[in-house]
């Protein structure tokens, strides 16, 4: 009878052990099942502080084919234009998933808009100062055009209760969660408008966006923004 060398055993062990544990590590429970329940259309007011949402008529088109792609692999989306008292208008896209898979990612506007034809002309990480919850949240602002349209871009990805941007950072809240069993929910938060002034464009977004957080109910803010390390509770 030929005998099997232990090196053979070794890595037989090892495999069995490895198709095991990714069994009892793979997450089954949907966060987004016990959580409270997320509702884009109520939970994001329509007029707070200096703007108010535009009628239909009225808007800046936002481009159908990225919102096409959102809305296939979301559960809930929600784009609004809103304007304030000086006439100025900025784009609001919201995409909400209860299971936040890796397919998600492709969905980033750094992806999703050159799939729709426009031109990335600047992409880079930066922060967003919060003022009146004291805190800094971190954003990727992009630069797209397309022909004569030139769209400054400003956004962020929650996984659970995480903002994170790339994929290291959005592969660890995965794991985070997947070790006690749970599949985390998430959300694309992005602004646009239209502006050949990049600077001057994404000014006025950190504007919007701050009056628009203040404006987010207490209780639902965190599923918006990531949890605050600092805030008790």
């Amino acid at each position: 009878m030929k005998t099997i060398p232990l090196k053979s055993w070794i890595i037989g062990l090892c495999m069995v052990a490895a198709a095991l544990l990714s069994i009892v590590l793979t997450p089954t429970r949907l966060t987004a099942a016990t959580a409270p329940k997320i509702d884009l259309e109520t939970m994001i007011p329509k007029q707070f502080g200096d703007w108010h949402q535009l009628q239909e008529l009225d808007v800046i088109a936002v481009n159908p084919a990225v919102q096409a792609n959102l809305d296939k692999i979301y559960q809930q989306t929600l784009s609004r234009t809103y304007v304030n008292t000086k006439g100025e208008q900025i784009m609001l896209s919201l995409a909400y998933g209860g299971n936040q898979r890796d397919e998600m990612q492709v969905h980033k506007p750094e992806i999703c808009y050159p799939a729709q034809g426009f031109q990335v002309l600047h992409m880079n990480t930066g922060t967003l100062h919060l003022t009146q919850d004291k805190r800094d949240i971190p954003v990727k602002r992009l630069v797209t055009s397309l022909g004569e349209r030139v769209e400054p871009v400003t956004y962020w990805i929650t996984v659970g209760d995480q903002i994170a941007l790339e994929s290291l950072k959005w592969k660890l809240a995965q794991l985070k969660y997947g070790l006690t069993g749970k599949i985390p929910d998430g959300m694309l938060f992005r602004v646009s408008s239209i502006d050949t002034n990049s600077n001057q464009a994404f000014a006025l977004q950190d504007t919007f966006i701050n009056a628009l957080v203040d404006g987010i109910a207490l209780k639902d803010r965190d599923r918006f923004i990531g949890h605050n390390p600092g805030q008790a509770g």
